[in-house]
């Protein structure tokens, strides 16, 4: 296996609270280095004590050992992981799957209503709403500052009335 094999083996690995993107998309592996009889794998969790890193860290060794190669995974905390790691595809994803991905904002301009999950747009102006990634409305209700996971907040659309998560950007 070489390192390009080892990148792709690990972009298949789900993240286990959104199986909708992987750990290499969600920005969690952040090197893969071949150590002669075994790979070494650096991961930074989106959040300090994340419940979801005893589980990453277990499908990236059991996928190796299913390849007959072992994985030494190495969690580092500095730099911490941030929203802008995330692939454009994983925020894609995140919305197609019912979660507001990080920065996916809804503003009002003179041509109405402009929504931007490319999370290259930082507006964080006081007539930026966070979109309802169901129906692309910009009136949503925060309901609270922790939804499903701790990276993640809950709001409530007003307009479908479906709650949904918003993966919080930091």
């Amino acid at each position: 296996m070489v390192d390009a094999d080892a990148w792709a083996l690990l972009g298949t690995l789900m993240d286990p609270e959104v199986p909708v993107v992987s750990l290499v998309e969600l920005g969690v592996v952040r090197d893969v280095a071949n150590c002669g009889d075994r790979w070494r794998v650096t991961i930074t969790p989106t959040y300090s004590g994340c419940p979801a890193m005893d589980v990453m860290a277990a499908d990236i060794r059991a996928a190796f050992a299913a390849h007959g190669a072992a994985a030494e995974i190495v969690t580092t905390l500095s730099p911490a992981w941030t929203t802008d790691w995330m692939a454009p595809e994983a925020r894609l994803r995140l919305h197609d799957y019912g979660i507001a991905p990080p920065h996916a904002v809804a503003t009002r301009d003179g041509e109405g209503v402009r929504i931007d999950i490319s999370g290259l747009g930082r507006a964080r102006a006081s007539d930026a709403a966070i979109a309802c990634p169901n129906c692309g409305s910009i009136e949503t209700t925060r309901l609270s500052q922790f939804g499903s996971t701790a990276c993640k907040a809950l709001y409530r659309c007003d307009e479908c009335l479906e709650p949904f998560d918003y993966f919080k950007p930091h």
